[in-house]
């Protein structure tokens, strides 16, 4: 079964601290991404058997982020997988470096912000069409998946520096966490 870009999301939800603190369930997975219970039981199969995540089937257990592996994921598959190329200027969500944490460090030149297209949008860029369409409101929701999601976008759409910088961020993310 090929692995869906709604897996990436997924994955990457259950790879932050707070949310698998406490235990969570996939009907509060899916309502926090914006999909159903079923999409999201499908995409943590589907990224357990690409190996994003532990397969926890036949245990009591539920699937968690086997972080190596999503990074090496995103190191070197993410731009290709699911690659993408910025489009019309649109109001939306900054993503990449646009949005923090690469836009603490990168200066980007007026006209090269990027954003998920998205009518409740604060800001104006290049439009970069997200993982899953419910990217955005799921970012706003949630600072830190905004953070991850904005890193990975670095990845599919960011020049050699921008991608470095992304990658190093993520390490701290999700390998170092």
């Amino acid at each position: 079964m090929p692995l869906k870009s709604q897996d990436l999301l997924v994955s990457l939800k259950l790879a932050l601290p707070g949310f698998r603190e406490g235990g969570w369930t996939y009907a509060r997975l899916a309502d926090e991404l914006g999909m159903s219970d079923s999409e999201a039981n499908e995409a943590t199969r589907r990224a357990a058997a690409a190996g994003l995540l532990t397969d926890a089937r036949g245990r009591s257990e539920k699937p968690a982020p086997v972080r190596t592996a999503l990074l090496d994921f995103l190191g070197h598959g993410v731009r290709y997988a699911f690659y993408v190329h910025p489009g019309e200027t649109t109001r939306g969500v900054p993503t990449a470096h646009s949005a923090p944490p690469l836009s603490e460090s990168i200066q980007a030149a007026p006209g090269t912000e990027l954003v998920w297209p998205d009518a409740e949008g604060t800001a104006r860029g290049q439009a970069v069409e997200p993982l899953y369409p419910s990217v955005p409101e799921a970012a706003r929701r949630d600072a830190g998946l905004h953070e991850l999601l904005a890193l990975v976008d670095a990845l599919r759409v960011g020049r050699v520096r921008e991608r470095a910088l992304a990658l190093r961020a993520l390490e701290e993310r999700l390998v170092d966490a």
